[in-house]
């Protein structure tokens, strides 16, 4: 199985970025996938989640309102588009897959991540 992310970068404050996970290896029928950030010093946290469907969808509350995950199965491939960002924002971002179906579940596979840096 291979998670490749892409679409990270240099942004100033206010501004957006759409990220994308490509996965790729193996079917991802039933499995809900998400992304993770880890900022510099800190742990590792949970943005957002979306289960097969897409139907459903779970967000940390710092991103609510501003970022949104969605997914195109057709291509296995997952986006987070992230508006009005903030500098606290910056991080390193991974996609990750719940082979369980649940994005409170455990994690199968990360991503080797991309950088997002917000400047303000």
């Amino acid at each position: 199985v291979e998670l490749v992310e892409s679409g990270g970068g240099l942004v100033q404050a206010g501004g957006s970025l759409r990220l994308s996970c490509a996965a790729s290896g193996r079917t991802f029928s039933s499995s809900a996938m998400g992304w993770f950030r880890q900022a510099p010093a800190k742990e590792r946290e949970f943005v957002a989640g979306i289960n097969w469907t897409g139907g459903s969808t779970d967000y940390a509350d710092s991103v609510k309102g501003r970022f949104t995950i969605s997914r195109d199965n057709a291509n296995n491939t997952i986006f987070l588009q992230m508006n009005s960002l903030k500098p606290e924002d910056t991080a390193v971002y991974f996609c990750v897959v719940y082979y369980s179906g649940s994005y409170y579940g455990p994690i199968d596979y990360w991503g080797q991540g991309t950088q997002v840096t917000v400047s303000s």
